[in-house]
């Protein structure tokens, strides 16, 4: 039934798992992706979404890699937006709302294509672990399966515990049972803290029961783009309606005269609560000032009249739900599908992890997505990707897969979770990254696809793909660079545009670097719309030398800050280097250093409680 050993086994088939199985199978390695259910594979357990503020970057970063969570987002959308298309191009952000079954049915499909994985249905209740090494699973059916490495992607299935109003569940989801017994095993027979957390979904609707003439309409974009820079998949000639209503004073009075028996409130929930996702009863409680909140009403797929309500997360009873959604513009003759609940589970703080997220502790025992403390789909996606090539590369004793903070926001994602740990669910924003211009969601590939060319995810063809483009931008700039407009051609324009007039003649690269001027304006003139249409110079090549024309002073200095922080991660500190012995650390740096055991100096420095003062005496004894 099984291999005698496999070399990697997965743990959970949710975002973070479906990744990690097919990267670590892409790259050679035979991989099992075991999961309670194989039904409830892909599923989007909270919104029928992919995307958003620094998310939509983190999955073009995934597909650039190899991944497939954007191609499977672009199989499965429904309506497409460019976020903060008002601010510049650090702070554009893809999303896509999907359709939930097309979502999961298409990651099914891409799994059971793959050879050299195996999936089976059954539920690992501990792990086989000789002499701190991984050496296999037991699951519930009594199975012992070995496998050389082993990546927990558990969810939100540890322990699990369902709140809606004074009904308390155990579950891993709603309708789907919960995992005991590995939390246990880990906490008590090796010492791996845990912890709580908690998080939440809305209620579904029957839209159908909605009025959607009292709401306003979101569109999707008028040329929607794809996250995928490299899978084809049909253009999205029509688009779903999303819609926007809002709360009012009567919702929050309901809200509040009944706080008490709200699980949140009345101590039922142990768990930290998200920060930047709060349910509808925090929000009213923590912003008593707020005359309304936002709901938006998306759509869960093409077929169906199923409708999701974001921004209405909630533990409240059925009853008080209802009663509260009655009082929102549009929904007075709501019909409930299934009410919205909140749900405690185990995490296991990330601060326990290696760079490349294997365990300190047990070897070749990798974590990802939120059994490390995250939340979010795409952030357990990314960290699936990085757990599978990483436990890959462990096993064929090769150098691990570590992405900087200046190279991905995935390596903020990481760098971030093992060098300060997390207190609350984390999630991603493109105000954690400090190079957010150089990490822009347009330029991914260029970052990032040789690299997962040389690991083996990216094909020959993908990569003649990226060098082609490359080419035509650089085609383009030196075009920029070397023609000039005249003003008599050009002044319409600048007029146009309330920019000053020209003289004389100005090469391309000097107007279009003006903030009042878009390429759009430049292109239209006759003689340079005929040269871009003879090289082919498509939207993709046309917006990336527009970012390099107009931002080149921003994006040079961050290139020249990232030089900076490269020295520091150059100085590599010996894994076996002895902060204790070191008298002139303070105690507290020579705990901290101890414990997170930091691989440069660079490391070293995000750690909290490390002064600039303790670096110095790290690289003196470095050199010595």
């Amino acid at each position: 039934m099984f291999l005698n050993i496999y070399d990697i086994i997965v743990v959970g088939g949710g975002h973070s798992g479906m990744e990690a199985s097919l990267a670590s199978s892409n790259m050679g390695s035979r991989t099992l992706l075991i999961t309670t259910n194989l039904q409830t594979i892909g599923q989007m357990s909270c919104n029928p979404a992919v995307g958003g503020i620094a998310k939509g970057q983190i999955v073009r970063e995934i597909d650039a890699l190899g991944g497939y969570s954007g191609f499977v987002s672009d199989y499965s959308t429904i309506q497409f937006r460019m976020l903060n298309k008002s601010k510049g191009p650090a702070m554009w952000s893809p999303r896509a709302q999907c359709d939930r079954k097309l979502f999961s049915y298409y990651w099914r499909f891409l799994l059971e294509k793959n050879i050299r994985l195996d999936l089976y249905q059954d539920t690992v209740t501990s792990l086989i672990i000789e002499k701190n090494r991984i050496k296999g699973v037991k699951t519930f059916l009594g199975l012992e399966i070995k496998g050389k490495s082993v990546i927990l992607t558990n969810g939100t299935f540890l322990n699990g515990k369902i709140h809606i109003g004074g009904k308390k569940i155990n579950g891993g989801r709603i309708a789907e049972q919960e995992v005991r017994g590995i939390t246990e095993q880990l906490t008590k027979n090796f010492g791996i803290k845990s912890g709580r957390m908690k998080t939440g979904t809305s209620p579904r609707v029957d839209g159908r029961s909605l009025n959607y003439k009292k709401m306003k309409p979101q569109y999707g974009d008028e040329h929607p783009r794809k996250f995928s820079f490299f899978h084809k998949t049909k253009k999205l000639t029509k688009q779903k309606k999303c819609y926007i209503t809002y709360t009012n004073q009567e919702v929050h009075n309901l809200i509040h005269n009944n706080l008490d028996i709200s699980p949140i409130f009345s101590g039922s929930i142990q768990g930290i609560s998200p920060r930047y996702c709060p349910s509808i009863e925090e929000k009213v409680y923590k912003f008593p000032d707020r005359e309304q909140h936002p709901i938006f009403v998306e759509p869960e797929g093409w077929n169906t009249v199923e409708v999701y309500i974001n921004g209405f997360s909630t533990s409240f009873s059925e009853k008080i739900q209802y009663q509260s959604l009655k009082k929102i513009s549009g929904f007075e003759k709501v019909k409930i599908l299934r009410p919205g609940y909140a749900i405690e589970y185990d995490y296991f703080p990330p601060d326990q992890l290696k760079p490349n997220l294997e365990s300190k502790f047990i070897e070749n025992l990798f974590f990802a997505g939120q059994i490390n403390g995250t939340t979010g789909y795409e952030e357990a996606a990314a960290q699936g990707l990085l757990a599978g090539i990483n436990a890959h590369l462990k096993i064929f004793e090769k150098d691990p897969f570590i992405l900087k903070r200046n190279q991905a926001y995935i390596g903020v994602l990481i760098d971030d979770l093992i060098t300060k740990g997390t207190k609350e669910p984390y999630r991603m924003f493109t105000s954690r990254a400090e190079y957010r211009m150089l990490l822009r969601q347009d330029n991914a590939d260029i970052r990032l696809t040789p690299m997962g060319y040389n690991i083996g995810l990216i094909s020959e063809e993908n990569m003649n793909i990226l060098n082609n483009k490359k080419l035509k931008v650089k085609k383009c700039i030196s075009l920029f660079k070397n023609e000039s407009l005249k003003p008599e051609v050009i002044n319409p324009v600048l007029e146009k545009n309330k920019s000053p007039i020209i003289y004389s003649n100005k090469k391309i690269k000097s107007i279009l670097s003006r903030s009042e001027i878009d390429i759009k304006d430049i292109i239209s003139i006759p003689f340079l719309e005929k040269e871009i249409k003879k090289n082919n110079f498509n939207q993709e090549i046309l917006e990336q030398v527009s970012i390099n024309i107009k931002y080149k002073g921003y994006i040079d200095k961050e290139k020249e800050n990232a030089k900076k922080l490269l020295k520091l991660e150059n100085l590599k500190i010996p894994n076996n280097f002895d902060y204790k012995k070191i008298k002139s650390l303070s105690l507290e740096a020579r705990e901290k250093l101890d414990y997170y055991r930091p691989i440069s100096l660079a490391q070293a420095s995000r750690i909290s409680g490390i002064s600039p003062s303790d670096l110095s005496i790290i690289l003196i004894y470095m050199r010595r």
